[in-house]
């Protein structure tokens, strides 16, 4: 009988961000030998449902705060317990941390670090990331291996100090059968934003966060706007409410009340790519393997994006990176590709589509991780 892996996924919740995406994917595509279970400091989240739709366990330690430290933890100790994992694969620093500290009440158990970022500006962020970030450094002799979605995070890693050794790339896996044209979806979606069909649309999907360079973003918009009067923009995502307030301000400020908007979270993301004609990512840093720009070239759709992680390689020959911060040479990409002709434009459409579908699958990333699983089990777990 083929024996089976007991692998268990951590991650900070079941909210719809990148790493959870990817994790959800990851696990409902290990395959039949591998027994997967899915744990969580925060007992909240939208994707618990894909989960349980696909016979997947999901735990949590039901974190209640960011002071909420030692119950969660014993939780989460006691369900790992129960379930005896072989390797434990978390995400992201804070689950990081949590699951370097629970290693050791987990004797012959593999602990494998999920990093998703590159080159993260700890500045704009409050001292929790950098406090995760120092006890990351301080746990990391417990880790057997560090995986990494892009080039870009592996070289931020090692710089970090991380030990090269234990470090390997694995790149997203976009699910192009999720994610695809769907022109009636697209045009459903517009109808119910207001936009006509004519309209030359150009969108930006994307937490609220200073990593995401909103800024950027409505400058060029609003650059663009003067001399495109067919162009509308859209933001797509969510964020803290002060946060948003402050970019409405600007966007106002900007003049682009009537060419703007803000669709906050939608849960049908895959119409949203199949809204736009043009999707982009304005990142400042920290970007790794941008899920967005891998979804919307799953769609068919050309990107424009800052040339942060491994945006530019993502995008290949099929749309433009453009340097972090320049919204002039945005707006430009943008107003070239809205010159194109039909022609150019469904030309470039098959591109994008086919370089997600030929280079970036859920079967090789699933694949890789198959084979890293099956290699811990069979080696001596570290400290």
């Amino acid at each position: 009988m083929t024996r089976k892996f007991r692998v268990a996924l951590l991650t900070r919740s079941m909210e719809v961000g990148g790493a959870e995406v990817q994790m959800s994917v990851l696990a409902r595509n290990l395959g039949p030998n591998f027994e997967v279970r899915v744990f969580t400091l925060y007992a909240r989240g939208p994707l618990a449902q894909e989960f349980q739709d696909a016979g997947i366990s999901v735990a949590s330690a039901d974190k209640r705060g960011r002071w909420d430290l030692i119950g969660p933890y014993r939780r989460l100790v006691r369900l790992l317990k129960q379930f005896r994992p072989e390797i434990i694969h978390s995400f992201l620093a804070p689950p990081n941390v949590f699951a370097a500290l629970a290693k050791p009440s987990q004797p012959g158990c593999h602990l494998v670090w999920g990093f998703r970022a590159s080159n993260m500006d700890f500045d704009r962020y409050d001292w929790s990331h950098r406090t995760a970030e120092w006890l990351q450094r301080r746990l990391v002799h417990r880790v057997d291996r560090i995986v990494t979605n892009s080039q870009a995070g592996r070289a931020f890693s090692e710089s970090l100090g991380f030990p090269e050794d234990r470090q390997m790339v694995i790149r997203n896996g976009i699910d192009t059968e999720k994610f695809s044209p769907n022109p009636a979806s697209g045009k459903k979606l517009r109808e119910d934003w207001s936009i006509a069909s004519d309209v030359h649309l150009v969108g930006l999907a994307a937490r609220l966060d200073p990593m995401k360079d909103h800024g950027t973003f409505l400058q060029a918009a609003a650059l663009a706007a003067r001399t495109n009067p067919s162009m509308h923009f859209v933001c797509v995502g969510e964020g803290a409410a002060d946060y948003r307030a402050g970019l409405q301000t600007q966007a106002s400020q900007l003049g682009l009340n009537d060419r703007l908007t803000w669709a906050g979270h939608h849960h049908d993301m895959n119409a949203v790519y199949n809204a736009l004609d043009v999707s982009t990512l304005t990142s400042a840093f920290g970007e790794g393997f941008p899920n967005a720009v891998g979804e919307a070239m799953a769609c068919g759709k050309p990107c424009v994006v800052t040339d942060v992680g491994d945006a530019a390689d993502v995008v290949g020959e099929t749309g433009f990176h453009v340097p972090a911060g320049d919204h002039e040479a945005l707006a430009k990409k943008w107003a070239e590709l809205a010159n194109e002709n039909s022609d150019g434009r469904e030309s470039r459409s098959t591109a994008c589509r086919t370089r997600v579908v030929e280079k970036f699958t859920v079967e090789a990333m699933s694949e890789a991780h198959r084979i890293l699983y099956a290699q811990l089990a069979s080696e001596k777990p570290g400290n």
